[in-house]
């Protein structure tokens, strides 16, 4: 039997908005895509910093440290990317139903899977954020030498170098990070969420200099 026909979705009595009420803030989902090293982490890193320090509850998905765990069975093939994406979305959406700021910052290369990911979303929850840096400055950083190892034919399925990334076609934010801090950028963000309804009003600076 199939487990369509043998599973239900049970909804419970404290539903996400009561979490957002005792938050008091909205729930979203904040997905950081770009190549290795283009600075997705360490943006998304410090845009939970800036909610956490306003008292906002936030958790951050990192690819790395979702591969320890959850993902540690698949490996770099474009199916296996897929599925990656997907695992993702899902535990996402969960992190958005249970009223938290969820950031996920993943390379996710492939336009239909972060579509799949939005589609999951209810509508203006799913904040694409793409992280525009150039492969040239991306293989210069290179903080962990994977470019390098690229390059040398010892990683296969390398995005950027022998697997191709997909651009957003109308991200919610498109920070092209070439020339500004992770700071400048981190702003932008939270200031995007303040002008969006997603942070209470009361959050918002007194003018944009504030």
């Amino acid at each position: 039997m199939a487990m369509q026909q043998t599973v239900s979705w049970h909804t419970h009595k404290v539903s996400r908005e009561h979490r957002e009420r005792l938050n008091g803030h909205r729930a979203c989902l904040l997905w950081f895509t770009g190549l290795s090293g283009s600075g997705k982490s360490t943006i998304a890193g410090l845009v939970e910093e800036k909610l956490h320090a306003m008292g906002k509850r936030t958790y951050l998905l990192d690819g790395d440290n979702v591969r320890h765990g959850l993902n540690r069975d698949l490996g770099f093939s474009d199916r296996d990317r897929v599925e990656n994406i997907r695992r993702i979305g899902e535990m996402s959406r969960l992190f958005v139903d249970a009223g938290m700021v969820t950031l996920a910052a993943f390379i996710s290369p492939f336009r239909a899977d972060r579509d799949a990911v939005r589609e999951l979303m209810e509508a203006g929850d799913f904040v694409e954020v793409f992280i525009d840096t150039p492969l040239a400055t991306c293989e210069q950083r290179d903080p962990k030498g994977l470019y390098q190892r690229a390059r040398m034919g010892q990683i296969k399925d390398f995005t950027g170098i022998d697997s191709p990334y997909e651009p957003p076609d109308a991200p919610e934010l498109h920070i092209v990070n070439d020339g500004i801090s992770p700071e400048e950028a981190a702003a932008r963000i939270v200031r995007y969420l303040q002008t969006h309804d997603h942070l209470p009003q009361q959050d918002l600076p007194l003018h944009d200099g504030a």
